[in-house]
């Protein structure tokens, strides 16, 4: 007997048809699975003769024959567990004949435990988007309902093996049901870290601003305990909120990850802060079967890499393609997958190896060449490619014991969501999201320059050593500065107020 079950598999965060053709014949009891499986799809063999035993049903004792169609695509997941399991049955006409058709009528994803009872796995969310257009009702286990509300389609989460062929049959009532997508309206929860908690640095919490309000990429440097974790970590809480599109993106990563539920909900924007020991397959992705890594799960958040000097070389270099594309691709020698990495970049490092160049109070204790393959540690590509760069300066006693003053979080979020809405308006149906990502096209036709401005720029340019790209990012920031102040151009005072920000661009980590 032959039968055909319908089910997804992943390729990046885009998930495609996949159909399970189940052939029983005469002959030894042999068990095999073609068409380019993974092992987690090899192994589900023994699960899934487990889970139809412990059932209350009769293994068939043949040749079985598991085919994954489009076999020239490589399938991995563990979602094939149950797929594969309604093919033995129907081929082996355990259920009935009104089964088998309503079978051809669904979509089926999720793992079987040995016991028969569904458990959850990963990237049902990009799956169920992809087969949305076919009409079909998915069958999902009840550990991944948010994913299915989250996707609009009609879906049942039978709770085992048993269920879903009772309900196949006739013997259980239809629970097919269809949510749609999270509000995008749902109201943000307020952060508990105010930037009025942050005494003095009255330019790096300026630079932050600019960096929300734009999508800018930011580095400070300064002592140890001058404030930047402090500040980076407050920063989250004045991004604007997200749009529905992007929170769709967000949680399609997660999903392929396997991290829904596991970490803070998917409506706030994501916040990324991996040690710095990580490895550049753990910050890019990638791995034998390619992964988002931490740039792809700050999608449309903030990477903060404290400590940035202490990262290795190498690790950082690998930061270029997403800081200048948005996206990564994996090359493997038998497929390549892109994943999403558009992130606003915070960095923090410390001037030198101990922490004290340029400090009055306590003497430097490295070498210059110390000084110097720990600077180097930041490459000019890199360095180019970020929009601001803020030194912060010592706090003082009378700052510190102050009470606290400025801006609070929601003041300055304030003006950040004003600032976004006139670039939503400005962008409107270009896929450009913010300031900090246009296009040479765009920069051409909202960066016009003031009169005055070219003496200005040449003169930075000449000075300063910027490069093309430089230039273009400091009519990116100008621009978010006018948005900000809610200009209609860009005046000669935005942009030496960027040049400001672009210390490293004339001396290097600078004096203190």
């Amino acid at each position: 007997m032959l039968a055909s079950v319908r089910t997804c598999a992943l390729k990046g965060i885009d998930g495609f048809e996949v159909i399970a053709e189940v052939d029983i014949s005469s002959g030894m009891p042999t068990f095999s699975v073609v068409g380019l499986p993974d092992t987690e799809v090899k192994e589900s063999k023994d699960r899934v003769m487990a889970a139809i035993r412990n059932s209350g049903f009769d293994f068939p004792l043949k040749r079985i024959t598991i085919n994954l169609s489009p076999a020239e695509r490589r399938k991995s997941g563990t979602q094939f567990d149950l797929p594969i399991a309604a093919g033995i049955l129907a081929a082996s006409q355990s259920i009935s004949q009104d089964g088998i058709q309503k079978l051809e009528n669904l979509l089926l994803l999720g793992e079987l435990a040995l016991d028969g009872s569904l458990r959850p796995c990963a990237g049902v969310l990009p799956m169920l988007i992809s087969a949305k257009n076919s009409g079909k009702v998915v069958v999902v286990p009840p550990g991944n309902v948010l994913e299915a509300q989250a996707s609009g389609v009609k879906f049942i989460t039978p709770r085992t093996l048993r269920d879903l062929a009772d309900w196949l049959d006739g013997k259980k009532e239809d629970q097919a049901v269809q949510i749609s997508f999270i509000p995008a309206e749902q109201e943000a929860m307020p952060s508990p870290l105010d930037f009025c908690d942050v005494k003095g640095q009255a330019v790096a919490k300026r630079a932050l601003e600019i960096a929300a309000a734009g999508g800018h990429n930011v580095l400070m440097i300064g002592l140890p305990g001058t404030g930047k974790s402090m500040l980076a970590k407050r920063f989250p809480g004045i991004l604007p909120p997200l749009s529905e599109e992007e929170a769709l993106e967000i949680t399609k990563i997660y999903s392929v990850c396997n991290l829904i539920g596991k970490t803070k909900r998917l409506t706030d924007r994501p916040f990324r802060d991996p040690h710095h020991t990580i490895s550049d397959v753990a910050l890019i992705g990638g791995g034998t079967t390619p992964k988002p890594g931490e740039v792809s799960l700050a999608h449309n958040g903030v990477l903060f890499l404290d400590e940035f000097a202490e990262f290795s070389r190498t690790t950082l270099e690998v930061l270029r393609q997403p800081l200048e594309n948005g996206m990564v691709t994996i090359s493997r020698a038998k497929e390549s997958v892109s994943y999403p990495a558009r992130f606003t970049l915070i960095a923090a490092m410390n001037p030198c190896p101990c922490g004290n160049l340029g400090n009055p109070h306590k003497p430097c204790t490295c070498s210059p060449v110390q000084i110097s393959r720990y600077q180097s540690k930041i490459s000019g590509p890199l360095l180019d490619r970020i929009d601001l760069n803020v030194t912060l300066n010592p706090v003082q006693y009378g700052d510190w014991n102050k009470p606290a003053e400025g801006d609070t979080t929601a003041q300055i979020r304030a003006r950040v969501i004003a600032a976004r809405q006139r670039q939503q308006v400005r962008f409107k149906n270009s896929g450009t999201t913010a300031n900090a990502f246009m296009t040479q096209k765009q920069i051409k036709e909202f960066c016009q320059l003031p009169p005055g401005a070219d003496q200005i720029l040449e003169a930075a340019m000449r000075k300063f050593g910027l490069s093309a790209r430089s230039l273009d990012k400091v009519l990116k920031t100008a621009r978010t500065i006018a948005d900000l102040e809610n200009k209609e151009n860009i005046e000669n005072a935005h942009l030496i107020e960027v040049l400001q920000y672009r210390p490293l661009d004339r001396k290097g980590v600078p004096d203190l």
